[in-house]
């Protein structure tokens, strides 16, 4: 299928820091210079940088709707990717869990969704990617872990610890242990034997987990923590070369993030609630403070493009910075140089938006469209 070749004209288009009327041309998949034979009135409309999600795990419910009724991932992985591209998502970081809280997050589930997501590749036309979320203390893991990561050419992963250190140190039982024991298969006693094994490790993580990085980056892998509480934790972290914080709970995990030169991601469902779900730092008050390199859709894509009229509405920055956190600060945090802004000779990942109500009418990844919809379509398809 060949890119579309285009000019959009009339529209208001995110040319850096500001919105002009400048004409857009698109051809072989790319934003060119050259105005294109075929024009298309794009008044009413604003013509953004296509949305780069660097973090998310919404596409979960398309794998498996319920616990139980796992459907084929192809048709799930194609649900998914129209999911992402109504809402303006053009570039999909997958956040796929490889943890010992078993389901959706085992190591048999992240191995299935890795192998569908390498079979339909060519079938995609959203850049869709895995970013693998690592469970700290599967020391005797990592081995496969690296075999994993080398498979299937991931190129970003993050640190996870899910343990409820506190409540076994207490000698309490963790809450809901029935309800997570049976996700995972598993009875409430050997689930909380588990637990309290990897618990036991603890005092071997540090080391383990420091040459397991050393090893993730010769192999080319972005490395991140994920759910930072401490600035101690978070230096350490930076230490290893984990420069990426994604949402970091207390601001003083912010701060050090800032302060060591790392970057900080944080969630837009949290900028729509005003605050964490989880009662953590306000990712509205980080905004605020220059605390934020990217917003990440989480568990919910559409609150990425919701969040920027929020961020707007706040005060807490204008349209063009509010945009710049879903396009080109991930793709500034990912290394990915050919997206993120619209500029000559750059990937043609656009998302077209009507402004008089903010919906989306057209997203394209590389010159592909993957929506499409309402009064611009019929504009496009008019001729």
């Amino acid at each position: 299928m060949k890119p579309v070749e285009l000019t959009l004209e009339r529209g208001e288009v995110l040319l850096g820091p500001e919105l002009t009327q400048e004409p857009l041309s698109l051809a072989g998949g790319l934003i060119v210079e050259q105005a294109s034979k075929r024009r298309v009135d794009a008044f009413g409309f604003r013509i953004l940088p296509g949305i780069v999600d660097i973090h998310g795990d919404g596409f979960e419910r398309h794998l498996a709707p319920r616990r139980g009724a796992m459907t084929d991932m192809r048709a799930g992985l194609a649900s998914a990717e129209a999911d992402l591209a109504s809402n303006g998502i053009s570039t999909a970081i997958m956040a796929q869990f490889y943890s010992w809280e078993g389901g959706l997050r085992s190591p048999e589930f992240a191995s299935k969704f890795l192998d569908a997501l390498a079979h339909t590749r060519g079938e995609q036309l959203t850049d869709m990617r895995a970013q693998l979320r690592i469970e700290t203390h599967m020391i005797d893991d990592y081995p496969k872990m690296l075999e994993m990561i080398a498979a299937h050419d991931i190129g970003y992963a993050v640190f996870n610890d899910h343990i409820p250190h506190k409540r076994l140190e207490e000698g309490r039982k963790p809450p809901r242990l029935t309800g997570t024991a049976l996700k995972s298969g598993r009875s409430p006693e050997a689930h909380l034997a588990l637990m309290k094994a990897l618990h036991e490790r603890r005092t071997e993580v540090p080391a383990a987990l420091s040459e397991f990085a050393k090893r993730l980056h010769s192999q080319g892998c972005l490395l991140g923590s994920h759910d930072d509480r401490s600035a101690e934790g978070r230096v350490d972290f930076q230490a290893m070369g984990a420069h990426i914080s994604e949402f970091p709970e207390t601001r003083e995990a912010a701060q050090a993030a800032h302060d060591t030169g790392g970057q900080i991601i944080l969630g837009a469902p949290n900028v729509m609630r005003g605050g964490s779900h989880a009662g953590n730092v306000s990712a509205l008050d980080l905004i605020r403070d220059g605390l934020c390199d990217a917003l990440a859709s989480d568990y919910h894509y559409p609150a990425m493009r919701q969040s920027v009229g929020k961020l707007v509405e706040q005060g807490a920055c204008d349209f063009p910075t509010a945009w710049g956190f879903l396009s080109a600060g991930p793709a500034r945090v990912l290394g990915l140089a050919d997206r993120g802004s619209i500029s000559t000779g750059l990937r043609a990942d656009i998302v077209v938006e009507e402004i008089a109500t903010g919906r989306i009418a057209a997203t394209m990844s590389g010159g592909h469209f993957t929506y499409l919809q309402g009064d611009f379509a019929a504009r496009l398809l008019a001729d």
